[in-house]
């Protein structure tokens, strides 16, 4: 993976849109996120026990999802950026084997904290086939200046 660019505070703007991060969501990624975050239930890797739960197939777990966001907002912000609060995450339908979720976003606003942090608040979620399936929520940032 390339080294996202280093945004820094100046360079934002509220209404700011972040690039459109999309992950194919394959059988082999959720086994591997299902192992890297000790969530082995089969709902999430095994597609007869997903679909016996009223699920379409297996589908992408918490953990994965939020990882997708952190991902999508350090593409965006770079590395030196401090993730400080993610709020609003809320699932409302599946992102399943065979599809690929979206994660979209827009700087909301921008601001200086009480202790000289320069923040960003970026509204986030995740579409699936045109769909919102994840959030929306918001996600702040700040970075020492």
């Amino acid at each position: 993976m390339n080294r996202p660019p280093q945004r820094r505070w100046s360079d934002i703007e509220p209404g700011d849109a972040l690039p459109p991060l999309a992950f194919p969501l394959s059988l082999y990624r959720l086994v591997m996120a299902a192992g890297a975050n000790r969530d082995f239930n089969s709902i999430h890797h095994n597609t007869e026990h997903a679909q016996s739960t009223g699920a379409a197939d297996a589908y992408a777990n918490v953990l994965l999802l939020q990882g997708m966001w952190e991902r999508s907002v350090r593409a965006y912000i770079g590395l030196a950026g401090v993730l400080r609060s993610l709020q609003g995450f809320r699932m409302k339908s599946f992102n399943t084997v065979g599809s690929t979720a979206v994660v979209q976003g827009k700087v909301l606003r921008k601001w200086r904290g009480d202790g000289g942090e320069h923040l960003v608040e970026i509204e986030i979620w995740t579409e699936n086939d045109g769909a919102v399936t994840v959030g929306p929520g918001q996600v702040v940032v700040a970075w020492p200046e």
